[in-house]
């Protein structure tokens, strides 16, 4: 923390929080001296946002893959100081003028990297000039990363060895994009070179022993090689024969084998009998070299009798036991330096080239050309330098204001780098949207931000599938479900197919809850009513088929006994008609009892059905919180990044006419109206107005009501049809 004077800081409040305001350089270069508590974010990821991953990782010192705080005000810090004015990290420009530049080395290094490209008299430079490295040191000879193209070389001879050494050893990548050498590769190159011709030597010291054939001696090993194993294997099996005949059947296979064979069609070559011994077993029995041998080794046993025993035993139609082991003695010299060959990279050079190289100043030469190529390594890793101050530049204000503040998405001007891009679907258009790095956070976290969420897997042509989660903050949750299908926009303009997965079912707004008693009512009538639908027309398809299974037996059955009249049945509805009809008029009394209190008392009756459930959705929606999404997403969110209800509503737009333009209300497939609702409301109107008139409805209207309609009226005898009820002459 700094020692000097405090920082004034300024604060803003948005979300339901405080957030600092980063209006100037200044600012930006006293953030160590913010309390961290009062930053919005302490991490982000590198990945997964709407932004340049690759400044991201600039800034990312210890390669984990998140940006912390403390690396942002390094990062901070250290652009500040390179540049004349902090100010101008405010702008977020892609280019860089020459004359902000405060660090003498950096200038330099820009220039050098204008000059390079053919722009010396330039006075900005850009991205474009820094990221194709290629371009930049193609015209130089060297360039500090300690590895030299062969056209580096001053003379032919060089040149000639560099290629040899690439041939044989493979190349490295310049800056320039040429393949070059690197010290690591020249001292491999000479180490092969010393490695061969030393193996070679050996061979010229003892050439009787180790090439009693000359050249030939190669084809004799190879020969032996081939049949070494079987050859042993066929002696030891002889000798298992001498020390037991018992043994004598086992070791030449048994009869049920060779059978077995009998039955297949047998190649030329007789590969089906390659497992077997290669020459009938007898105790003390040579090896046949001609006649006697199994087919499948016949080939074999004939190269082995032409490279190998001819030159080195002499012409045999048999090999003993110990003619086989002299003749692998003669061999074996042989195979042990052939075994320790070294430097086989290099052979194809030849040994005279090999040790022409060795005797020249090839090395001492490159190994000159790599030293003054890594003397310029300084200002080469300035260059790099270059194109990260660039960065900082473009794009460190930018993740400030997402990092240190969320001005950007309070402000609802630039969207967020959280913000994936924009969802079309049922009539409305969603703003905050985000990828789905974890779909296994997002399960845990996303209820915990109390915001209506619908998972959407995005898909597109040439491009690999991805998840968004999408917030719906305006209009209803009707026709929100798995499988709808809409149209995601990215922030680069490409669109997606989106199809809703998965719904994080929240309150959206409070308008929705108003109506969400009514609604839920509605839907279950209509299901009581469709089962009672379906249950009815189970029952008639079951009454017809029973009616059509009676006519088809009617000859045969006897008839069916009248039904009686059940008294009892007309008694039960008559008393459950007479229930319902005494506590509608129940209500009806007391609410006609309200008098001019009745408009009040209608809408009490609406807020005790909507009141609870509006309540607990205003609780809800004012407890909205984009921190669990991002925190799902890899941040660690500080603060309670609320959204409000009116901050909320800007964030889904739903469909309205354009200002200005006409709308016609000729519909040709509008319903038509029918005149019957009308008639049958006059109907249940004049039945209510007679039933009045006779007196029906007294028992169910308030005292007062009654008083109006009779009082003025003279009194009848007690059975006239007017009668006063005792209810009207009672006192109150």
């Amino acid at each position: 923390m700094s020692t000097s004077t405090p920082h004034p800081w300024k604060f803003f409040r948005a979300g339901g929080f405080d957030q600092v305001r980063l209006d100037t350089g200044a600012d930006l270069m006293a953030l160590d001296q913010l309390d961290q508590k009062l930053w919005v974010a302490l991490a982000c990821p590198t990945s997964g946002l709407e932004f340049d991953t690759k400044t991201l990782q600039l800034i990312d010192d210890d390669k984990d893959d998140r940006v912390r705080a403390p690396e942002l005000i390094a990062a901070v810090q250290w652009a500040g100081k390179s540049l004349k004015n902090p100010d101008s990290l405010l702008k977020g420009s892609p280019t860089l003028p020459l004359d902000s530049i405060k660090d003498p080395a950096l200038l330099a290094s820009a220039r050098q990297i204008l000059t390079n490209l053919g722009k010396a008299n330039a006075t900005e430079i850009g991205l474009s000039e820094t990221t194709d490295s290629a371009k930049i040191f193609a015209n130089t000879r060297f360039n500090g990363d300690g590895i030299v193209p062969s056209d580096a070389a001053a003379d032919d001879a060089t040149r000639s060895v560099m290629k040899d050494l690439m041939d044989t050893q493979g190349s490295d990548t310049d800056r320039s994009g040429k393949p070059g050498v690197s010290q690591a590769r020249l001292d491999k190159f000479f180490d092969e070179l010393k490695a061969y011709a030393d193996w070679q030597s050996k061979v010229e010291a003892d050439k009787a022993s180790i090439l009693p054939l000359g050249d030939a001696t190669s084809a004799a090993a190879a020969a032996v090689a081939a049949v070494r194993s079987k050859i042993d294997d066929y002696f030891t099996r002889c000798r298992l024969a001498s020390f037991d005949p018992r043994t004598l059947t086992a070791v030449n296979r048994k009869e049920e084998e060779y059978l077995a064979l009998a039955t297949k069609d047998l190649s030329a070559g007789g590969v089906e009998l390659v497992g077997f011994p290669i020459a009938r077993v007898e105790a003390g029995r040579a090896l046949p070299l001609k006649d006697g041998v199994n087919p499948a080794w016949h080939s074999a046993i004939a190269t082995l009798v032409d490279a190998g025993v001819k030159p080195l035993l002499g012409d045999k139609s048999s090999l003993s036991s110990e003619d086989w082991a002299s003749l692998n003695s003669k061999i074996k010299p042989y195979e042990a330096w052939a075994g320790a060959k070294a430097g086989a990279s290099v052979e194809k050079l030849g040994l005279a080239r090999v040790r022409a190289l060795l005797a020249s100043k090839a090395k001492e030469t490159i190994t000159a050309l790599i030293a003054d190529d890594k003397k310029l390594e300084p200002e080469a890793n300035s260059i790099s330098l270059v194109d990260k101050l660039i960065r900082y530049h473009r794009d460190l204000y930018l993740l400030c204001v997402n990092f240190v503040n969320f001005k950007d998405f309070y402000d609802r001007g630039e969207p967020a780098i959280f913000q994936a891009g924009r969802l079309y679907l049922d009539s409305r258009s969603c703003d905050l949207t985000m990828r789905v790095n974890d779909a296994g956070k997002h399960g845990v976290m996303a209820p915990l931000s109390g915001i209506y969420l619908a998972y959407c897997d995005c898909t597109r042509p040439g491009s690999e599938k991805m998840q968004i989660a999408a917030a719906f903050t305006g209009g209803d949750s009707d026709h929100l479900m798995p499988g709808r299908n809409g149209i995601f926009y990215d922030r680069q303009g490409r669109d997606w197919d989106a199809t809703i997965s998965k719904i994080i079912d929240q309150p959206i707004r409070i308008r929705q809850a108003f109506w969400s008693p009514y609604k839920k009512f509605v839907r279950m009538v209509e299901d009581q009513i469709a089962k009672r639908a379906m249950a009815a027309d189970a029952a008639a398809t079951d009454k017809l088929t029973a009616t059509a299974a009676a006519t088809v037996n009617a000859d045969r059955a006897k008839p069916a006994e009248p039904k009686k009249f059940d008294v009892g049945v007309v008694a039960a509805l008559g008393v459950a008609f007479g229930g319902i009809t005494a506590a509608f008029g129940a209500i009806l009394q007391a609410f006609f009892g309200l008098g001019v209190w009745m408009p009040l008392g209608l809408l009490g009756i609406v807020l005790i059905i909507s009141g609870p459930s509006m309540l607990l959705a205003a609780l809800k929606l004012r407890k909205r919180n984009l921190g669990p999404l991002l925190d799902a997403n890899g941040w660690a969110i500080n603060s309670r990044a609320r959204i409000n209800i009116p901050f909320g509503g800007s964030l889904t737009e739903t469909a309205a006419l354009p200002s200005g333009a006409e709308r016609s209300f000729d519909d040709p497939y509008a319903e038509q109206s029918s005149p019957w609702k009308f008639w049958l409301i006059v109907g249940i109107l004049v039945i209510l107005g007679y039933c009045w008139s006779i007196g029906k409805l007294d028992p169910f209207l308030p005292l007062e009501v009654l008083k109006k309609s009779h009082y003025s009226k003279p009194a009848t005898t007690q059975t006239g049809t007017n009668s006063l009820p005792e209810a009207a002459t009672a006192p109150k």
